[in-house]
């Protein structure tokens, strides 16, 4: 069999177009069927199995198949989102054996997430291995690669910091709400903008799973899709000030050349929350929020220039865990490969034993009859082993008699290896 992944991610593909090939997890089980019918179609009905992971930042189709799928598996996807399949294929990954199980351990594991070593997106691809294996697409093949992928996933975060350490501008900021409130769960987050760095931002919250959060921008339609995304509320830009007071994490990232929140609406806000700490992120520039506001009680107001002292002080502890991680994977990845050659030999090896069995049992009836007739013991017992070892050798005798001279050096030195190397037990060294 062969593996195979095609895919988009928030590296490869806008919003607006993995909103198109996003599929519904009512859905997923129904895409499923639907797919394997188009892949049975393609491959001259022989068996395929596939698995869809589809989140707010990826789709991909994992696939192993006979030949290599990914060109019908394009067309599947860019026909059943109604997508042009050059527009697809402009912002798709496309990959094959080695790399689809290197892919699949690294999203496992966060390295290929938006935030660096998040956990949701393990939770996501079991469920979508789920769905695949309740919908009767999954297979002993893809099983057997997405087991591989947990434990992976599982070592990679036991046994690295991948997760301990600010990644991103976006990530320092959740390290900086933490510092103040112990436990994020609690609490109310307010994004202003829908923008890239806000999306991102939005992202590393959301897996912290806060008690609610809001996204406030200019256009309510942009801001509505991203609180779709992660799962927040959508409000006006212009509510902002009077609902300000309602949130305890405050983080903005916009376009605009004049301070979305001014100090009055801040000392409003004080005043109403009754001194309850909020924490204000302003990754804007020129700034959102006005930096007089820094020295109001219970505000802790932090500029992009705060942030990036913090990200890099982290750099170097987070490219040490990135690297322990790519380790681990790639001799994960050459196992699981080792395991997939293994398993192509199986069939052949069951032939040769069946071969074997029918040699020894032809030869030992054989025997039996030349025993009945009266032959001695030591006469048939020596006739016996000589029939079976001209059997064993008489393919190699003729191999290397017919192969024409431009081969021939290469038959003799697999025949050297497979019948001159001495084997525990039978006369060689032990």
């Amino acid at each position: 069999m062969l593996l195979a992944a095609v895919g988009v991610n928030h590296q490869t593909a806008p919003l607006d177009v993995r909103e198109r090939l996003a599929f519904s997890a009512e859905g997923l089980k129904e895409a499923l069927r639907a797919l394997r019918e188009a892949l049975i179609a393609r491959s001259s009905g022989q068996a395929v199995e596939a698995a869809i992971l589809s989140t707010c930042n990826r789709t991909e189709i994992y696939c192993a198949a006979p030949n290599d799928p990914r060109e019908a598996l394009v067309q599947w996807l860019a026909d059943s989102r109604a997508l042009r399949e050059g527009q697809l294929l402009e912002h798709s990954y496309r990959l094959v054996q080695e790399s689809t199980v290197r892919h699949a351990f690294r999203v496992a594991s966060g390295l290929d997430s938006m935030v660096l070593g998040e956990p949701q997106i393990l939770g996501q691809m079991k469920d979508a291995v789920r769905a695949a294996a309740d919908t009767g697409t999954l297979g002993g093949t893809l099983s057997q690669m997405f087991q591989r992928t947990f434990a992976v996933a599982k070592e990679v975060r036991s046994t690295t910091e991948i997760g301990s350490h600010s990644v991103s501008m976006a990530a320092a900021s959740v390290k900086l709400a933490e510092a103040v409130f112990e436990n994020l769960a609690d609490c109310r987050v307010l994004f202003i903008g829908a923008g890239e760095m806000i999306e991102l931002v939005a992202t590393h919250f959301a897996s912290r799973r806060p008690r609610h959060m809001a996204i406030a921008n200019r256009t309510l339609e942009r801001g509505m899709r991203l609180a779709q995304q992660v799962g927040a509320e959508a409000m006006r830009l212009a509510d902002v000030p009077q609902r300000l007071a309602e949130f305890d994490v405050v983080v903005s990232s916009t376009a605009s050349t004049l301070p979305i929140i001014g100090l009055g609406a801040a000392e409003r806000m004080v005043r109403q929350r009754k001194h309850k700490p909020v924490v204000m992120v302003d990754l804007a520039v020129p700034r959102d929020i006005e930096a007089e506001i820094a020295e109001l009680p219970d505000v802790y107001l932090y500029s992009v220039d705060d942030l990036t002292e913090l990200v890099r002080s982290n750099g170097e502890k987070r490219l040490a865990a990135v690297q322990q991680a790519e380790t681990i994977i790639e001799t994960r990845v050459q196992g699981f490969l080792q395991w997939m050659d293994d398993r192509e030999q199986v069939p052949l090896i069951r032939q040769l034993q069946e071969q074997s069995r029918n040699w020894q049992q032809a030869e030992i009836e054989r025997a039996r009859r030349a025993l009945a007739r009266g032959d001695s013991a030591d006469a048939v017992m020596e006739l016996l082993a000589r029939n079976l070892s001209q059997k064993f050798l008489h393919n190699a005798f003729a191999a290397m008699h017919h192969t024409d001279p431009q081969h021939r050096e290469q038959v003799t030195r697999a025949v050297q290896r497979l019948f001159l190397t001495p084997h525990r037990g039978c006369g060689g060294n032990s």
